[in-house]
């Protein structure tokens, strides 16, 4: 009756085990258990859901004691291919008051909504668009179409990211333009050597740099929701070369998931190509998908940065980078902790297995971190990617982070039951 599949085969964003069933007027959902760890999780389930819920979009999830949490309903994210018109996903945080055992859920529709904090977004048309909880700064993309008025105009303008705030949303903890190194700038997905076939010639483009006129220009918001329990934001993304023409476009979607104390965004990308023999390579500074900290970071706390790896704490000030250490290859996980605006965080890089081998890590004291890999990209296979950063106050050891990598690409078995 029921059939199941990974996020890691429909590149969704969460990495579940998911079910997708028919379900009559009411359903209920299992998670397996947890295990002993106390920390938030975030879940994800294809459900197809009955017609009384079509427009629905915030549920309620209770427990057989009484106690419930609210659920959001969504269409299908970007890689899933569900085509029938019912079919939704389920998002869900498990709080840390609850995991630990198998909990099931039933899952109705609330009689009352009112006063339900909620993601919305914020547009400064033309220049950034803000994701907010409540009132609260979130997540901020920068949009603004290339000027070329001037060049320090076109290099403040020549590719699109994401600014990323502190939890209570009073500072950004990500980069801009200049500072150290102008075009590292806040979470960021490009490559610096990147050749293919166009108009019967061979053309090379740096996206990173865009020192030649290269660029990444945002042409559309394809699709945004919104709810108590995660925000999601779909993006057409046009990768150009030095002649402006573009090679490569892009689904870019971000979602972002409400954890108390913490953010939470998963990227997912499909990069598909628009020209022959189109191939995307780099070095580990400057390609792949890249976190970049405040600039307050380099102006006065470099030295207080260290690195949290899966084979332990490094020293304060101290840094590796492939291929100096050979070994920094293929990472589950990295973690940046630094310090900005009088406060510690800790930054998780959660890398997925099922994204392009080998990825080649790199690290700098000033809060640049991430990973890049080269690959061919066909005209008929788009290059498919997932990952998902956790920032949080304070220090965090190699287990805990261990803990939400294992959460990310082999979650809690999730179910749906009808009835």
């Amino acid at each position: 009756m029921f059939s199941v599949r990974t996020l890691l085969t429909s590149c969704a964003l969460v990495l579940l085990c998911l079910t997708s069933v028919s379900v009559a007027e009411t359903f209920h959902v299992k998670v397996a258990a947890q295990g002993d760890a106390k920390r938030a999780v975030p879940l994800k389930v294809d459900v197809a859901v009955p017609k009384s819920f079509a427009d629905v979009t915030l549920v309620e999830l209770t427990i057989d004691g009484g106690e419930s949490l609210y659920g959001q309903l969504t269409k299908p994210g970007l890689g899933n291919p569900a085509a029938d018109p019912l079919a939704r996903e389920l998002h869900m945080v498990l709080p840390k008051t609850m995991v630990g055992p198998e909990r099931e859920f039933a899952v109705s529709i609330p009689k009352n909504n009112e006063g339900v904090t909620e993601f919305h977004f914020q547009d400064e048309a033309g220049k950034y668009k803000d994701l907010l909880f409540g009132d609260r700064p979130v997540l901020r993309y920068m949009y603004e179409a290339v000027d070329s008025s001037s060049e320090d105009r076109r290099h403040e303008t020549m590719k699109v990211y994401h600014h990323l705030f502190d939890p209570e949303g009073k500072n950004l903890l990500t980069k801009g333009p200049g500072g150290l190194f102008q075009h590292h700038r806040g979470i960021f997905y490009g490559f610096n050597r990147i050749s293919y076939d166009q108009d019967g010639k061979t053309k090379s483009a740096d996206v990173w740099h865009c020192n030649k006129k290269e660029s990444q220009t945002h042409e559309a918001f394809v699709r945004e929701e919104v709810g108590p329990v995660m925000a999601r934001q779909l993006l057409e993304i046009n990768w150009n070369g030095q002649d402006g023409k573009t090679f490569a476009t892009e689904l870019r979607e971000m979602t972002v998931y409400h954890v108390d104390g913490a953010q939470v965004i998963d990227f997912t990308s499909e990069l598909t190509s628009m020209v022959d023999n189109l191939k995307v390579d780099g070095d580990p500074q400057h390609a792949g998908f890249q976190y970049r900290a405040t600039q307050h970071v380099p102006d006065k706390t470099a030295k207080q940065t260290y690195y949290v790896r899966p084979d332990g704490k490094g020293e304060p000030g101290k840094f590796r980078n492939w291929p100096g250490n050979k070994d920094h290859i293929n990472l589950e996980f990295n973690a940046l902790s630094f310090v900005a605006f009088d406060q510690r965080y800790t930054c998780c890089y959660l890398d997925s297995p099922a994204n392009p081998k080998p990825a080649r890590f790199s690290e700098r004291d000033y809060g640049r971190f991430g990973s890049y890999f080269a690959t061919e990209i066909p005209g008929d296979k788009p290059l498919e990617l997932n990952y998902r950063i956790w920032l949080q106050p304070g220090e965090m050891d190699v287990a805990e982070i261990k803990q939400l990598r294992d959460d990310f690409v082999d979650p809690p078995k999730v179910t749906v039951e009808a009835g």
